[in-house]
């Protein structure tokens, strides 16, 4: 199997350029490697998992994407690399009764583009692994769905009180946005018939943050309008608070307090995969790769990397965040330089650029808090509530507009508007 331009990962800036380059040069020229089926928009996990969006509803076909923008779809997980080579291998897919379905596979190219993301940074914590549940993935969303469901349902039929513990390790926009989710939730499945369910007295929600305060990258307005909203939302907040040990049933910290937890989250760090360390090219201590300023691995020419998996200076000697809004950046500069490259011309000859236009906290359906940043000196904007609200939603919408073009991200839109009106507001299967 053979590529010239083979991207592995379909996170939002994998995806992104594939479908963009695919677009410009065929599915002769461009291959998307995934492990997973279907795509969704990672900030939309915490969503997924409270039960208010249903994956199997907006889930993106790969292999429909791929038709529809030609690009090469193959389904498989990284397990290796020969540089020189110049190949990638691909490991099998098999049933849970270890049938194969799909073989091994090696696939070479003439530029990689590594795109695979992040995975939970546990940080040493003894008992984190095994006891708590990240939102990498969308089978870790659909796992917590699924216990919460069992909880809840555990919940409404016992003695008042008794109710459900759930505990988020992590006040960074993950923890908070799935804290406000899980209490707009709660009310919902209480509405549908979980017994006597109280959610405001039996679903108690513990956000537990070791920095000063939540949202701690984000300006102070923004990080005390979203203590507000929790607060109002009866989430309680444990502010310089470090976790020393998570059990099956409660969290430790180091204050020696211990929480009675029925479900844990961990929201807490991340870091490159693993896998990256084992590919022969060169890592920071982070596990990313180390990157020049055009996204190139340094030493070597012919395999690039963008998103979280990559560490790139940017000209303010910082790295640049590991965020969407600059997964969605490098994939546009790494489709500039694809096609240059493509049509034998020199490269861009400027490095990446990173542009912060400002950070967004969805608050459940109805309300986001967030800053925009400006363009004059640097300075910002506070918003909240529906406007922001409204913002946070276009987000997602320019992602699909991306991926699928204008006149079809407004037809699904309308589509799942309607449909919203003559299904459950939550999952409840």
């Amino acid at each position: 199997m053979q590529s010239k331009y083979v991207i592995v990962g379909g996170g939002a800036g994998g995806l992104e350029l594939a479908c963009k380059l695919g677009r410009k040069l065929g599915p002769g020229k461009v291959m998307l490697v995934d492990s997973r089926l279907y795509h969704i928009w990672k900030p939309s996990l915490h969503e997924v998992a409270a039960g208010t969006l249903d994956i199997h509803a907006e889930g993106l076909s790969y292999q429909m994407l791929a038709h529809d923008n030609g690009f090469t779809y193959v389904y498989g997980a990284l397990e290796g690399l020969d540089a020189a080579d110049r190949t990638i291998r691909i490991g099998p897919i098999e049933t849970a009764a270890g049938e194969t379905v799909l073989p091994a596979r090696t696939i070479g190219y003439e530029a990689l583009v590594m795109a695979v993301g992040s995975t939970s940074n546990y940080f040493g914590v003894p008992g984190a692994a095994e006891h708590t549940i990240s939102l990498n993935g969308t089978e870790d969303a659909e796992r917590f769905r699924l216990t919460l469901l069992k909880l809840l349902a555990r919940a409404a039929t016992e003695k008042a009180g008794q109710g459900v513990d759930i505990v988020i390790i992590g006040g960074g926009a993950t923890g908070v946005e799935l804290a406000a989710e899980l209490r707009e939730a709660s009310g919902v499945y209480a509405a549908y018939g979980f017994g006597d369910l109280q959610p405001m007295r039996d679903v108690r929600i513990t956000i537990i943050e070791g920095a000063p305060r939540v949202l701690a990258p984000l300006p102070e307005r923004v990080s005390a309008a979203a203590a507000g909203l929790l607060a109002e939302r009866g989430v309680r907040v444990l502010t310089d608070t470090r976790v020393t040990q998570i059990d099956a049933d409660q969290v430790t910290v180091l204050k020696g307090d211990v929480y009675p937890a029925d479900i844990v989250v961990w929201a807490a760090g991340i870091k490159a995969p693993d896998l990256l360390k084992n590919l022969g090219l060169p890592t920071v201590k982070g596990g990313q790769l180390d990157v020049t300023g055009e996204l190139v691995v340094k030493g070597f020419p012919d395999i690039y990397a963008l998103g979280d998996c990559a560490l790139c200076i940017g000209a303010d000697g910082k790295p640049v965040p590991p965020r969407a809004q600059a997964a969605h950046q490098q994939a546009d500069y790494l489709l500039a330089a694809l096609l240059r490259r493509d049509r034998g011309q020199l490269p861009l000859g400027k490095p990446y650029a990173y542009k912060d236009y400002g950070s967004l906290v969805s608050f459940g359906q109805h309300d986001s808090v967030g800053s925009l940043m400006g363009s004059l000196q640097g300075k910002n904007w506070f918003v909240e509530g529906f406007f922001a609200r409204l913002m946070y939603t276009s987000l997602h919408l320019m992602h699909h507009k991306a991926i699928m073009g204008t006149l079809r991200t407004g037809v699904l839109a309308l589509a799942r508007f309607l449909i919203k009106r003559t299904t459950p507001m939550v999952k409840l299967h």
